[in-house]
């Protein structure tokens, strides 16, 4: 745990991509298997369930250091991190643990089973006898909350480095269902061991969003188009006669799509397809809404298949025939793609083809771009016809080019403090739109976004002197400032006030040309919905 402990506090303490994989790389180097094997299921979002709720970690965390909850609380609201709330607030210790990560993880998996007394127990023995570093990480295990700026790629990166593994090898491997509390360093990297990719996906590959015009991408002739679906990017596999559903966060949801069953005999073993899962009800694509209703669903019933039925629209194809086909050129692939949709010559399977769309010059996809709302799209993919399919986010052979977003003029109604550097500040705000009929504001999106780091602490000074009532860490305040709001979509929703839902509302920009007799409706916002 020390040596996990130390690991954290030099990642934590700078901002260099070449220190952060030095210190990784002699980690992995180092650390004993089974804490490897930890290290790097924590830094690929593989963590246990958290054994207690952050609520009782407050109220404990709050009685151990002798101090009322309120000043906890506010405590917690101005460091903006609950792990490093804990860790400052409980009487410094100069002790450290000699249990490794492993046994600490291991601890952690059995206490949830355990009282709330043994939890109690437990917490206080380790935060009494954990120093500040320790202590810190130690309670971040507990809450499942373990964000350092290490990304996977990095991290794959450094591992790597330490055994002289190839990163895409690497990056297959750490692909799939393992379970850290079962598996070795050795098996998870070092062997190699057919059976375990029978259901691994390959690593997805992700576009940038364009930054330039498109016209500096060169010749046309060069590029497909195909429309951006909005949807659960996935792979489905299909080899030994058995289905495997991936999504890009590498979450194995076969059974919450029991139509993809069908593929088992209708596709060939040894595929491996790349496409968006999306919502087809009454035969049409529907929006992202309606995806919702069958995400995080334990039991898909027969009712929720019948009202949201879901089709796969593929757009790649990785492996054909037991061949792993990634080096193809992309215009190859999309060949065996296309003929392989055609020989299905048959309705009932839900495998939909995304369309290539050749254009003649740039000004023509910009006019097909234009018209993807009226698709359900959110824009348009370009790939280069002959790009291989790399691993994760690389620049060059694919691009984003999404629609401009939607956008309102609405109020600024509520604050709340933000978390890390802007722990300090006023950064979470909640924004309203006027009901013409009760000739008030209500409240319809979030955002927390969008603003430079001068006009938040221009903001935040504004806030805490015209605050009309504190909720907590939220405060109403005066409505006088109007902000354009920008987001991806829109959908009417019977859990909101306003009775609409958006998605991924930021900040485009403070309006102050604007008095807020000058915002927008919410008959205004409700014209959006398509």
């Amino acid at each position: 745990m020390r040596r996990f402990a130390e690991l954290i506090r030099t990642l934590d303490s700078t901002n260099k991509t070449t220190l952060k994989v030095e210190a990784l790389t002699e980690y992995f180097r180092e650390a004993p298997g089974r804490d490897k094997v930890w290290t790097i299921a924590i830094l690929s979002h593989r963590r246990p369930p958290r054994p207690v709720n952050t609520t009782l970690m407050r109220e404990w965390a709050s009685e151990l250091a002798n101090i009322p909850l309120w000043l906890f609380e506010e405590s917690y609201h101005i460091v903006g991190d609950l792990a490093e709330t804990i860790a400052l607030i409980i009487p410094a210790s100069e002790a450290s643990s000699e249990k490794s990560l492993d046994q600490f993880l291991q601890e952690i998996i059995e206490l949830k089973s355990k009282s709330e007394e043994k939890k109690k127990e437990y917490l206080f023995e380790n935060w009494l006898n954990l120093n500040y570093y320790e202590r810190f990480v130690f309670t971040k295990l507990i809450t499942g909350s373990f964000r350092i700026g290490v990304s996977q790629k990095l991290m794959t990166r450094a591992l790597s480095w330490a055994t002289e593994i190839d990163e895409d090898i690497l990056a297959y491997k750490l692909m799939g269902n393992w379970d850290p509390a079962k598996i070795s360093f050795e098996k998870l990297i070092l062997e190699e061991n057919e059976e375990d990719y029978l259901s691994k996906p390959y690593p997805f590959y992700l576009a940038y969003a364009i930054e330039d015009e498109p016209e500096e991408l060169g010749d046309v002739s060069e590029w497909s188009a195909e429309h951006k679906w909005d949807g659960i990017r996935s792979q489905v596999i299909i080899r030994n006669d058995e289905l495997f559903v991936w999504s890009r966060g590498e979450e194995l949801v076969t059974d919450k799509y029991p139509e993809f069953e069908a593929f088992i005999e209708a596709i060939p073993n040894g595929t491996v397809l790349d496409g968006e899962i999306l919502p087809y009800p009454k035969g049409e694509i529907g929006t992202f809404k309606d995806l919702q209703t069958r995400i995080g669903r334990k039991n898909v019933t027969k009712k929720l298949l019948e009202k949201t039925p879901v089709i796969l629209k593929a757009y790649d194809i990785l492996e054909w025939k037991g061949e792993d086909i990634r080096d193809m050129a992309f215009q190859g692939r999309r060949q065996i793609l296309e003929k392989l949709y055609k020989d299905l010559r048959s309705e009932e399977i839900p495998l939909h083809l995304s369309h290539s769309i050749r254009f003649k010059n740039w000004e023509e996809a910009a006019k097909e771009r234009e018209n993807s709302r009226e698709v359900k799209s959110e824009g348009l993919m370009l790939k280069r016809l002959d790009s291989p399919y790399l691993v994760g986010r690389k620049k060059g052979d694919w691009w984003k080019w999404k629609v401009d977003p939607l956008t309102i003029d609405a109020v600024l109604t509520y604050a709340m403090r933000g978390h890390g550097r802007r722990s300090n500040l006023f950064t979470d705000y909640t924004f309203g739109l006027w009901d013409e009929e009760k000739e008030e504001l209500v409240t319809f999106a979030k955002a927390y976004s969008g603003l430079t780091d001068q006009e938040f602490r221009k903001l935040d000074a504004w806030i805490k002197k015209n605050t009309l009532e504190r909720f907590g860490p939220v405060r109403s305040v005066t409505p006088h400032h109007v902000f354009e709001i920008a987001f991806e979509g829109i959908a009417e929703s019977k859990r909101h006030k306003s009775g609409v839902a958006t998605r991924f509302p930021r900040i485009l920009r403070w309006r102050t040309d604007k008095k807020i007799q000058d915002a927008n409706t919410l008959e205004e916002l409700r014209a959006l919905i398509p």
